[in-house]
This record gives C-alpha cells, structure tokens and sequence, in this order.
C-alpha cells in the first residue's frame, strides 16, 4: 500500500505578477503562494511531506485540452514589453500577463501532473500541489479569470492517456464556477466534475446559464457535469457538509472512481473578499477525509483561488494535515444547513434523479418552500464583519489540539499480534481487581465468569488510554460485545464525556439509559426489537446488507452521518455483536467515515469470533489502507422508504437531515 504525502512548491511560480492598476486582477499576488508555504513550514508540515520537484508540462501535454492557437498566444508574451502584455490581456475576461507567465503556468500544469504520476505509480498514496496561475476557468482556446491552462483537466486527460483510467472525479470547491472544466467535459462520461459555487441567480461572476442545477451534461456526458448553485452568501460549514452528504458523496460512491482530484480554492472559506462566505479551515478537513475514503485514497489536490491569505494559509494547512492522516478536529458552527442551501441540494438531486440509481426511488422532488418556512429553517444568511485574521487566531488555538502519541492501541489477545497491522500498538490490560473497583455500581451483576471479566479489563485498559488522550483510537475483542459497549458508554460518561455515539451492529441486548442526551445509541439490526422505546437518543434501524454487494452506503450517507454530524460527539464507540446483519465492506465504510467526527476518538468492540472484521476495522483505524468498500449496490425501494420514514421523524432534533430527500 502506498504510503507518503507528497508536496509540490516551486517558488518561480511566484514570479508571475500583475505589472500594471487593474482593480478585478489585483487580489491574484504571488503572496498567495509563498504565504500558504511558510504557514505549512510553521504548522512544521513541509518536513512531514515527500518534497516532489515540480516541471514543465510539455506542448503536447498542454495541447491534450487548450488548442495550438491559445499555446502559441501564450508563448508569444515571453518577449513582450508591458504596453503589449497589457494589449494582449485585454482580450480575456480577467486575466494578465506578465513576461514569466507562460513559464508560470508550463510548471502549474507539469507540477499537477507530477502529482498524478506520484500517486497513480504508487509512490505516494495522496498529495498537494501550490500552483500559480490556477486553472478551472481557463477553455480550450482562451484564458479566463486568472487562469491561462487547466491544470486539473490536463491532468484528467493525461492520466486518462497514460494509466488508461475510465472514471475520473474532479471535485470543485472554489467559490466560482470552474466553467473552463465544464466544457471541457461535458460531453465526457469518464469524468464526474462536481462545482459547487456562489451564483445568487446567475448575478455573480461568470454569471451564466450554464452554471445553474439543469446544466447536467450534453450526449454522453448527461449526469455527469454536476452543478450546485449557491444563490445567497454567508454558506458556512454545515451547508457545505450537506452538500457532500445529499449530492456529492452518494454520487461519487455509486460512480466509483479510479482517481480524485480537487480543484481546491479557498475563496469558498471565511473572510475571502470574492466568496463572502462564512466556513472555517476545519470544514476543508472534513471535505478531504471524505474523499480519501474514495479511489483508494488516490486523491491530488490542486490550489486554485483564495484571495485572503491567512484563511487561505489555514485551509491549506488544514487540508494537508488531513492528507498526511491526523486527526480530524471537531467541526465548529450549528450543524443545521440554510433554506437557500436545502433548496440548492434539492434542485441538483431533481435534476439529476433520472441518471443515478441511488435516486431512483427518491420520489418527487417539488420544494415545498411554505413547508421548509414552518419546519423552521434558518433563512437569514449573515456575514460575519469581523476581523478575519485576529478571529483565525483564536478559532485556529481553539481547534488544534495535540495528536495522541499512539494511533491505535489494542491489548494483546492472544495471536493477535499475526493479524493486526504491525501499527497497532499493545497496551498492558488490568488486573482483576482494578476491573473489579471500576465495575462496581454499574453491570457488575452481568459479569458471572473470569473470562467476560478479563475481557471487560482488555477493553477498559484500551478505552482509558482513548479517554485520557494518550491514544487516538483503539480495537478490542470480546466475548460479550453487547456487555462491553454498554460499559464503555456508562465509564466514558463517568469519565466526564458529554456526548457520546454508539452505533452498535447486531442485537443489542443491553441498552443504557439516554435521556440526559449523554450518549446516542443507534442499533443496526435486522428486525425491531420488540418493547423497545425509540426516541432521538435511541434510534433503531432495521438494515441487512445485500448480499450482492454493499447498498449501505445509502444508510450511513442519508441518515447515519447527518445524525452523527448533528450530535457532534466527543467520543464514538462502534460495537459489532452476535447476529450482525453488515457485511465486513459495510461496516468498514462506517468506521471510514465516522473518524470525520469526535476527533477521530473512535473505540471498537467486536465479538471475539470475529477476526477478519478485526483485520479490516483495525486497516481502517490505523490509516494504513482505505478499505475495499465493496461494489456498490443501489438500496431498493423499500430500504429508501425506510431511511425517509427515520428521516422524517428525526429531522427536527437532528437538522443535517433535512437535506435529504422530500420534505
């Protein structure tokens, strides 16, 4: 399995400049560069990279998109004075030359493409390239809105031609409209390009038809040119999570890609002058751990905008943090998306239900406004006038937090130590009598047998060394995993844990008490538990996996991950018992995705019997492989009606449910 992040800087991409007053092109600096560098140097995350040199892309790499007139156009501004640059850039839509900017862009497009070759050759598992000038606007045959070549979709088609991918997927987080990729592929169905962007009804820039919900793609390509408008400012976190929830991800999951890329400006993060938007640098955390859980974890990240340079140097740190494998840290903001984002996502899933199947059975998609303005929506969008760079200050000290020594602990049962990914580090289990003092006023009647009691000890010696910080996560084995995740939950509230998720696969004999709202329990099971009390706290849902393949994805993204999201837990435990009804693919892609959360503080109690789920579970928490999540199968009718019915009964206590299907 590749390991490694590589990062591509070269500071001659600095050199390319605006020479003359122009008030729309003044924000492209080359400090936008060299600043996200230096604060990658002082979060000391240059030294934790693979240094990969950046080149020139060739002529005939630049010509697999732009026409031969463009390069020529380009090549000819080397030797020209800056009365003739400027008469040259006035035939674009915001865009300058400068004599260093073929050169500029030659390297943009030959260091995003070192990118590729670092993670398709397996060198490297993921990576960033800082390049100037960016890429997403520029078209086959002009240069546009800073940018000159398409440095993403030169890549596409390069990986395309040399490691004869079929299914590509650009992800377009920059706060514009990456139109330059649109029409490039458009009519292409090996790629999936999904941009979402400020719109406000076509008013914004580029301000056309075409970047609008319907535009779906021509010919071939219908389905896969993916739209999400932002027709209000002051988008902020959670708005930005539902669209990965209720649009992107069910997509991307059902297409399945061979590689990601990301087209990624930060001019969608807080304070940028051009998005007056309200996110903060965690979200792009959040954002990049989801797509690593896809093409098995070949994802290259490529900057595009981002004009206000501390939010601009923090979203990229955060964005590299997550690539090399830290810890997530905790989304900040009330997780409950806006009126204009919910119709936004409704609109892209309407348009988009006659090509995909996860939205086969997803009924009609009419907004039904007067419903959404009495369910209580936030409507008003407000931009926050405060001082950005004093405010990322503090928000940055408040988020950051130490990295446990140890990834993940276990203790040493016995052979584990064959199985196991050789990262996974032995903790020293309790003896008796400690087990003994700690179970003593809660389930100490359970335990009749030593063995359930030294089993008890092995997962309490792994749960404190999570609860005390010393580890990030952790795996254990038990006999009785009903019995151990009801301890774990009762001893992490003792411990002084406010918020704590268990989703717990298979029966689950015992269930603790919820109604101080200290823990969530949602138990996966095949049939309702009869006498069972459902409430926010304690959420049943009846699921078995297909047996061709994993239709799960749909469960964990349309009701599992909102609710979690909603919660905000401080601690997740993910029990699997007797008669679980997941298959190993299944479960593995909610301990993925679940690691977004709590800090990555995830504790895994699995039955004794069960060692290749062990296996793949313990990949997962260690990091050192994406789990094979298993061919996607899309859910039948009558499981899409059931994740509605849940939908509808808990959308109001957990709010990243309503983008989700009709309301």
């Amino acid at each position: 399995m590749a390991s490694g992040t590589a990062l591509i800087y070269d500071e001659e991409m600095t050199t390319h400049k605006l020479l003359w007053s122009d008030p729309i092109c003044d924000i492209e600096v080359p400090e936008r560069l060299s600043s996200s560098y230096e604060q990658l140097k002082s979060y000391r995350l240059v030294e934790r990279c693979v240094h990969v040199p950046a080149r020139e892309g060739s002529e005939e790499e630049i010509l697999l998109v732009h026409s031969l007139e463009h390069l020529e156009v380009a090549k000819s501004t080397q030797t020209m004075n800056e009365e003739e640059l400027k008469r040259v850039s006035e035939n674009y839509d915001a865009f300058f030359f400068h004599p260093s900017t073929y050169r500029c862009a030659r390297l943009a497009v030959g260091a995003t493409l070192q990118l590729v070759d670092a993670v398709m050759s397996g060198e490297m598992r993921n990576g960033m390239a800082l390049v100037r000038p960016p890429g997403h606007h520029s078209q086959r045959s002009a240069a546009n809105g800073f940018c000159l070549f398409n440095n993403v979709a030169i890549a596409a088609e390069y990986a395309k031609l040399k490691y004869g991918l079929q299914r590509i997927l650009i992800v377009d987080w920059d706060v514009h409209h990456g139109q330059g990729t649109q029409y490039i592929f458009e009519e292409d169905p090996s790629v999936l390009y999904f941009s979402w962007h400020r719109y406000e009804h076509q008013e914004f820039w580029p301000a056309l038809k075409e970047s609008d919900y319907d535009a779906v793609g021509l010919g071939k390509g219908r389905g896969f040119n993916i739209n999400l408008p932002w027709n209000k400012v002051g988008m902020g976190n959670s708005d930005y999570l539902a669209a990965f929830f209720h649009v992107l991800l069910p997509m991307a999951f059902e297409f399945d890609p061979e590689l990601v890329i990301v087209s990624s400006g930060y001019d969608s993060g807080i304070g940028d002058p051009e998005g007056q938007m309200n996110a903060t640098p965690e979200v792009f955390a959040h954002l990049t751990h989801f797509l690593m859980q896809l093409a098995n974890g070949k994802l290259c990240v490529i900057l595009e905008g981002g004009y206000h340079l501390k939010s601009l140097g923090e979203s990229v740190c955060m964005t590299v943090k997550t690539l090399l494998g830290d810890p997530v840290p905790q989304i900040t903001g009330e997780m409950a998306p806006c009126l204009s984002a919910v119709e936004s996502i409704q609109n892209v899933r309407a348009a988009h239900k006659p090509y995909w199947k996860w939205l086969a059975y997803e009924g009609s998609f009419s907004l039904f406004k007067q419903m959404l303005l009495l369910n209580g929506f936030i409507q008003k969008l407000q931009i926050i006038k405060i001082n950005t760079n004093r405010f990322l200050e503090l928000h940055m000290k408040n988020i950051l937090f130490p990295v446990p020594p140890i990834k993940t602990a276990t203790t040493g049962s016995e052979g584990s130590e064959h199985f196991l990914p050789e990262h996974v580090q032995l903790v020293k289990e309790m003896d008796k009598t400690e087990i003994k003092a700690l179970l003593s006023g809660f389930y100490a009647d359970f335990v009749k047998e030593d063995k359930t009691l030294l089993s008890l000890g092995s997962m309490l010696a792994i749960l404190d060394k999570i609860l005390k910080k010393e580890v990030c996560n952790g795996i254990a084995a038990s006999p009785t995993a009903a019995l151990s995740a009801a301890v774990a939950l009762r001893h992490s509230v003792r411990f002084g844990f406010q918020r704590v998720l268990c989703v717990f696969v298979g029966d689950m004999q015992i269930i603790p008490n919820t109604e101080d709202g200290k823990m969530l329990i949602i138990n996966i099971c095949k049939k309702e538990q009869s006498g069972r009390t459902i409430c926010k706290h304690c959420i049943s849902l009846n699921w078995e996996e297909d047996a061709e393949g994993n239709d799960f994805f749909s469960a964990v993204l349309g009701f599992i991950l909102p609710v979690a999201y909603s919660y905000q837990p401080n601690l997740i435990v993910i029990a699997v018992g007797p008669n679980r009804n997941l298959g190993i693919s299944g479960i593995s892609l909610l301990v993925a995705l679940l690691q977004g959360l709590a800090e990555s503080r995830i504790f895994a109690v699995i039955e004794d019997t069960e060692i290749n789920l062990m296996q793949s579970v313990a990949k997962a928490l260690v990091g050192a492989s994406t789990p094979h999540f298993g061919v996607y199968v899309p859910p039948t009718q009558e499981k899409v009606n059931k994740i509605k019915t849940l939908r509808d009964q808990f959308q109001q206590e957990w709010k990243m449910l309503r983008c989700s299907g009709n309301l």
